[in-house]
């Protein structure tokens, strides 16, 4: 988890891109790194099973077919999808020592995977229409496969990191000095 919970972060993104990303390094691949990802973004306990967990997986493989999704109208078109199949009940809600921020309230029967689903349907929806553009991505450096958010306001991010992002120009710079 490399963004920090400043007040202008979009908490919701942040706690999609770290789940997706244990899912795919492997931390998040039990129930218990799963509810771990989901605690520390201030999510509701999750009691995960192996079935709900394997639920949980696709719904992730959903998130991860968005955040490969480059053009705005196709992410629109999945997000309402999303949407009208996963309703969000918007409330909201704050967290300790952090500023009134929408959250998702799952329906009392929901399983984890929708509420995910839901979650990420109303985070992403309210990041594209406020920035106009698929502002996530994959990293670009070579090797690295973790997914962001771009919150940068000038050229689109294409790395997850500064350190990956460093590590390429450094090989480039290197690589021009031979």
């Amino acid at each position: 988890m490399d963004q920090q919970f400043t007040d202008d972060n979009p908490r919701g993104l942040y706690f999609l891109v770290d789940l997706v990303n244990a899912v795919q390094d492997g931390s998040g691949a039990t129930p218990a790194g799963l509810e771990a990802v989901v605690a520390a973004h201030g999510g509701p306990s999750l009691r995960l099973t192996e079935t709900t967990m394997e639920e949980v997986r696709e719904a992730v493989a959903v998130i991860v077919s968005i955040f490969n999704t480059k053009d705005e109208d196709s992410a629109a078109e999945a997000l309402n999808t999303l949407l009208d199949r996963y309703p969000a009940q918007p409330r909201l809600a704050r967290m300790p020592e952090r500023r009134w921020s929408l959250h998702t309230q799952a329906p009392h029967d929901a399983q984890p995977a929708q509420w995910l689903l839901s979650t990420a349907a109303l985070a992403l929806a309210l990041w594209l229409s406020e920035r106009g553009y698929c502002a996530w991505g994959r990293c670009a450096a070579p090797g690295c496969d973790r997914y962001f958010i771009d919150t940068g306001r000038r050229a689109p991010q294409r790395y997850c990191s500064t350190r990956c992002g460093t590590r390429v120009r450094v090989a480039a710079h290197r690589n021009r000095s031979q």
